[in-house]
């Protein structure tokens, strides 16, 4: 299975912010659209960092940061290095890619342009179909 399969089964819209919208503005953002990341990019095709609920909670625990960080521009606190994927990649090397760098989502990228973003949720979603599939499959054969 591939990150391909994923988007065609949850779709392609990604929320983004740009590098100006406020962290308060971002917040509000994540908590109506309810998801835990967004991805900051100029037009919705590039991406330029990704902001997570992580990345507020940390900035909110940081006394030097705290002050005025709801009206801060979210390129302040965003991740700038993002790990991407591609279409054609396998879910398993995804999988192995979160979990070795610890991030939670991987923006999907064809030639350059943003075509979906990939949360570890929905790869662990997929992992599970795939399991339960291949289990129903063997019952069967079993029961042959």
């Amino acid at each position: 299975m591939n990150v391909e399969a994923i988007l065609r089964t949850k779709g392609t819209k990604v929320v983004t912010v740009t590098p100006e919208t406020t962290v308060g503005e971002t917040a509000k953002i994540l908590k109506r659209a309810r998801i835990g990341a967004a991805v900051v990019s100029s037009d919705g095709n590039d991406v330029l960092g990704i902001v997570s609920e992580r990345d507020i909670v940390s900035a909110l625990a940081e006394p030097t940061k705290r002050t005025g960080l709801v009206d801060k521009p979210v390129s302040s606190l965003m991740t700038r290095d993002v790990l991407t994927c591609e279409p054609e990649d396998t879910v398993q090397k995804c999988m192995s890619v979160m979990t070795e760098h610890r991030v939670r989502h991987l923006p999907v990228m064809r030639e350059n342009s943003m075509v979906g973003l990939i949360s570890i949720g929905d790869v662990v979603k997929n992992r599970l179909e795939e399991l339960e599939s291949e289990a129903g499959f063997l019952r069967e054969l079993i029961a042959s």
